[in-house]
């Protein structure tokens, strides 16, 4: 079963601000992705180490360093050096077990968030990865666990100058960046619909021990879900009132309509748990009257085979004339007849689902 909590025995009495990486690697290579750009310019690079990165120091260039790899902690470790990052805020980079959350730390707003996804279009695994931001007057610095292409729609509009991001800030790079991550959420929550509507439709006609199997999954996602979108709320929700000057007044629209999407999924949520709950009753209501089906079914076979079997242990079928008495295969006759109904029993039984 997933674990809700990641194992954290490896800080166990290290000082605050030690860096070790805690979690799952999902990726061998670590990547970094640099764009800088303004509303007429454009770089991107791949550097393959900080230190071979070279920044733009002009105050109209926005900056967005992305880290595809959280376990190399030299590179975390060199990158807040350059930003000078607290070492409490690398620390809970490399901490993927962190709650959602923003802390202010004046220069620049750390903002921790959760991103749900599925492996792959048919897969029904959850998966949940860790997604921090660094938002400073002119640049933004993500972390992912692993190389996704969550943010690739939003590096193609930089790319091609499509929509405000080439003419705003930071903070609207920093605002889309979480609306992509939000709009995942409704993604993952789609393929749940669609499940719980399959359930729902499997649950009338045949449930089976599989059935219950994928409802506990469901309640297991949507308590990942609720546990993920509830602290994000609360994000969002600061981002738009707090009183940074990071935070434009122009990008605080935006930042609103995202608030929105958050509420909308965590009603979304609640109404999945409430549903699959219920398909939990269902499922042992369904079960119950199948079970009385079979009782009565039995019930009949067992009330016509009473009297049948009555009359022969009274008389004990100790009667002179009887032919089968006299036959030389006789008893090995009737040992084949009752395995053979025995035998045809259980195949019926099997073919109705009963065994």
């Amino acid at each position: 079963m997933r674990r809700l909590t990641k194992s954290r025995s490896a800080k166990t009495g290290l000082p605050p601000g030690t860096l070790v990486h805690i979690g799952e690697r999902k990726t061998e290579q670590v990547s970094i992705t640099v764009m800088e750009y303004d509303e007429t310019r454009f770089h991107e690079a791949h550097p393959a180490t900080i230190e071979a990165y070279t920044s733009v120091t002009e105050p109209s260039i926005i900056t967005w360093i992305n880290v595809d790899g959280l376990h190399q902690v030299e590179l975390l470790q060199a990158l807040g050096e350059r930003f000078r990052l607290h070492p409490l805020v690398v620390e809970d980079i490399l901490n993927t077990d962190q709650r959602p959350k923003l802390e202010d730390y004046d220069e620049y707003l750390f903002v921790v968030l959760k991103s749900l996804y599925h492996r792959g279009p048919d897969s029904t695994e959850l998966e949940i990865e860790q997604i921090s931001l660094v938002l400073g007057p002119n640049y933004v610095l993500s972390f992912q666990e692993r190389v996704g292409d969550e943010f690739e729609p939003i590096r193609e509009r930089i790319r091609s100058s499509k929509g405000r991001v080439r003419k705003l800030g930071a903070d609207y790079l920093a605002y889309n960046l979480i609306d992509s991550i939000v709009d995942q959420y409704f993604v993952v929550l789609e393929q749940i619909g669609d499940r719980v509507e399959f359930l729902e439709e499997e649950l009338v006609a045949s449930p089976t021990t599989e059935t219950l199997h994928v409802i506990h999954q469901l309640k297991q996602e949507l308590v990942f879900m609720r546990k993920s979108i509830w602290p994000l709320r609360e994000v969002i929700g600061r981002l738009e009132r707090d009183e940074s000057s990071l935070i434009k007044e122009t990008t605080e629209v935006y930042l609103r309509d995202v608030y929105d999407h958050t509420i909308q999924i965590i009603d979304t949520v609640e109404t999945f748990r409430d549903i699959v709950s219920g398909l939990l009753d269902i499922y042992l209501s369904s079960l119950s009257t199948r079970m009385n089906e079979i009782m009565k079914v039995l019930t009949v076979i067992a009330t016509i085979f009473i009297p049948l079997t009555f009359i022969p242990t009274v008389y004990g079928m100790n009667f002179h004339y009887m032919p089968e008495l006299q036959w030389h295969w006789g008893y090995f006759t009737v040992w084949g007849i009752m395995v053979a109904i025995a035998a045809m029993m259980i195949l019926y039984f099997r073919r109705k689902g009963w065994l």
